[in-house]
């Protein structure tokens, strides 16, 4: 499986589409990573746009507003997400068995 290098943006890494060649079961670490990367896209479109309204580039606030509150919202339930799989974690460490 391929790791997520933190030193790296993930706009910089490679995410594999070639199902045939992975071992089964990595669909979830493959879904995992799309989601992340597309939630840092929206992290750096977000940027981008603020960027342009600071430099008064911008031509539509409405634009950057929106850009703003969605990469808001993506990392809100990205964050959401990890807590619910940190939880079950848990959970599932304290069973007894």
């Amino acid at each position: 499986m391929e790791s997520i290098n933190p030193y790296i943006p993930l706009q910089w890494q490679t995410v594999t589409e070639d199902k045939a060649a992975q071992p089964e079961g990595t669909a979830f670490a493959d879904t995992l990573k799309k989601a992340l990367y597309k939630v840092n896209s929206l992290q750096i479109k977000a940027d981008e746009a603020a960027t342009a309204l600071a430099t008064g580039q911008a031509e539509d606030v409405h634009q950057v507003v929106i850009a703003l509150e969605e990469a808001m919202l993506a990392m809100q339930l990205t964050m959401q997400v990890r807590n619910k799989i940190l939880e079950a974690y848990q959970e599932i460490s304290r069973m007894q068995i």
